[in-house]
């Protein structure tokens, strides 16, 4: 385990611990902490990555591989957003309040020692925790759409543990250890891998089953759809992304994709990843609740990542984990927008809504950036990361892969300027007609979200040699 990284889980814990006690008879003071803790870890991780001292030196003297430090700071932002936003959309005399903000913390605890251990076993019993905190945040609001999603969420990816779980013991028996050092040296030898590969492709298959890649992806809308409202951008944003994505492209590198081992696992995994794009993209063109919209819409995009990292080369897991940092970017942004339209208008009906642009001007901008950011129009973020992985593909001879990717980029691009007409433009909806735009403090996380995609689609030069140095890192 990084050591460096640890008190970003220890903290959060702690936290979640006092805040029960602390709030118990003052609810707000619940969201001052949670917000407070997230604050404090995001600010001294922006003082390690991005020091002048730091920069200069080409992130040289960044601790680790570079990408735990990434991961954990997009943990923290996202969790921010979405406490900050939970904090003025709560209601005042919401019954759970406390509880809700100490597994917002526990599940940035377990998604930071995900992302900061160096052997499976510790993965997997985080992701647990993960999990377990997930089916209780889905269940937040205690409405029947939300204990739904809970529930079909807990169902379909429980085989995904056993799988993990089976892949774990076949990889102890097999190998002597469960560490990441000792796969990537094994990997690295020419002894006949047979026996590995077959326990690391039941881990992989559990992980799958737990992104919601196409076709383990029936569970995502319906949990997406029901969740409660905040807890849909925590989610999509960067929960299903750490507990499921994450694990996918650290096999990648360790299994050494690049180098031709494990060829079936990488061309398995490159298939759904692509699979994953196309059919996320078609079932959101029909889509007619915006939430529901925006999970299919995350299905598609994550198969980008899943596809980047079967490929395994250099440039395509530089493009993964740009796009894994980009889809937390402009996917929360997209559903705490939804959550905002659900607050003033009472609906995610995209044929109840209309003309809200007007009404709800920063909301529609916001969307805006965010959306031609997921469908990678320049000069946004989204626009690197997708052009990085059809780059990968083209250069690697998979040239049907690039054109597909590219194709399908056009395709999230018609789906979300419907979706932008139907809910922001034309004529205004009895619902639209008294929608006035939220508070500035829910609008503070999405404003702050569209100003970093376009900032890093600005200042891409810089991010690219963070993600440049990462990649050398964590592949050879």
């Amino acid at each position: 385990m990084d050591k460096g990284l640890l008190s970003y889980i220890l903290i959060p814990l702690l936290s979640a611990i006092i805040i029960p006690f602390a709030a118990r008879n003052r609810p707000r003071l619940a969201d001052l902490l949670a917000n407070a803790t997230l604050v404090a870890g995001l600010a001294n991780l922006a003082w390690l990555a991005l020091r002048p001292s730091v920069i200069s030196g080409g992130f040289a003297d960044i601790p680790g591989d570079g990408l735990s430090l990434l991961l954990v700071a997009t943990v923290y932002l996202v969790a921010l957003c979405v406490t900050f936003f939970s904090a003025w959309f709560v209601k005042e005399g919401m019954p759970n309040r406390q509880a809700y903000y100490s597994l917002i913390l526990v599940s940035v605890a377990a998604m930071c020692g995900v992302i900061t251990t160096s052997d499976f076993f510790t993965l997997y019993v985080f992701v647990e925790v993960l999990a377990v905190t997930s089916f209780a945040l889905i269940t937040t609001d205690e409405s029947a759409g939300g204990i739904e999603g809970a529930l079909k969420y807990f169902f379909l990816t429980f085989p995904a543990s056993a799988l993990i779980i089976a892949g774990i013991a076949v990889l102890m028996i097999t190998l002597g250890s469960l560490s990441y050092e000792n796969l990537h040296i094994f990997m690295s030898s020419d002894i006949p891998s047979g026996p590995i590969t077959f326990g690391v492709a039941l881990m992989l298959l559990g992980f799958v089953i737990k992104s919601g890649v196409v076709p383990f992806h029936t569970w995502t809308p319906d949990a997406y759809q029901g969740a409660y409202a905040p807890v849909s951008a925590y989610l999509a944003g960067i929960v299903t992304k750490i507990s499921g994505v994450y694990a996918i492209i650290r096999i990648a590198t360790l299994m050494r994709f690049f180098d031709g081992r494990a060829q079936a696992l990488s061309g398995i995994l490159m298939f759904l990843g692509m699979l994953s794009i196309a059919v996320g993209a078609l079932a959101a063109l029909r889509q007619k609740d915006l939430k529901r919209m925006l999970a299919f819409s995350s299905i598609s995009q994550l198969g980008y990542i899943v596809l980047a990292a079967g490929l395994g080369t250099p440039l395509a897991i530089m493009g993964a984990i740009f796009h894994l940092f980009n889809h937390a970017t402009f996917k929360t942004v997209l559903f705490l927008n939804s959550a905002s339209i659900e607050k003033s208008s009472g609906t995610t009906d995209m044929d109840k809504l209309g003309g809200l642009e007007h009404s709800m001007p920063w909301t529609s901008w916001t969307s805006i950036v965010a959306l031609l950011s997921t469908a990678g129009v320049p000069p946004l973020s989204g626009f690197w990361s997708k052009l990085l992985i059809i780059l990968a593909l083209w250069e690697s001879g998979l040239k049907v892969y690039a054109i597909l990717a590219l194709l399908f980029s056009i395709v999230t691009l018609a789906y979300f300027m419907m979706m932008q007409k139907k809910v922001f433009f034309g004529k205004k909806t009895p619902a639209s007609e008294n929608s006035p735009e939220v508070s500035a403090p829910l609008l503070a996380p999405a404003v702050l979200m569209s100003a970093l995609i376009v900032a890093l689609g600005l200042l891409f030069p810089y991010f690219f040699s963070y993600v440049r140095m990462v990649a050398e890192r964590i592949i050879l």
